[in-house]
């Protein structure tokens, strides 16, 4: 059977993954094997980093927003509980937002909810 080299094709497909695995180390960016791996390693990470990412800000939003509401006295899920009562339909973003830069708003929204929490 005769030698096949590939030619054209074969050198689009590798330098299209190399194009891919620019700025990696050593011969993560040269050579077409460790280049391959280093690659599906990475894209795989970006699939399953997209996910996780939504999971770390929501708790990232829900810690700001707890620590907030403990130094007025309040707790979160009494305070989560009470803005639905109160049909405030403000997410966690926001409210994270508001506890972040402007404490006086935030103070006012609180005040207001109160109103709607139970007496424990």
């Amino acid at each position: 059977m005769p030698r096949v080299k590939g030619g054209y094709k074969t050198r689009r497909r590798r330098k299209k993954l190399l194009k891919k695995a620019k700025g990696y180390y050593g011969g993560r960016s040269k050579l077409f094997r460790t280049a391959s791996q280093a690659v599906d390693h990475a894209l795989s990470h970006a699939y399953s980093d997209r996910r996780k990412k939504k999971r770390d800000f929501r708790r990232l939003w829900i810690i700001r927003i707890n620590a907030a509401l403990r130094s007025l006295g309040v707790s979160y899920s009494q305070f989560m509980n009470a803005l639905k009562k109160a049909e405030i339909k403000l997410n966690r973003k926001m409210l994270a937002d508001l506890a972040y830069n402007d404490m006086k708003a935030f103070t006012d929204l609180t005040n207001t909810v109160k109103a709607h929490m139970q007496p424990s």
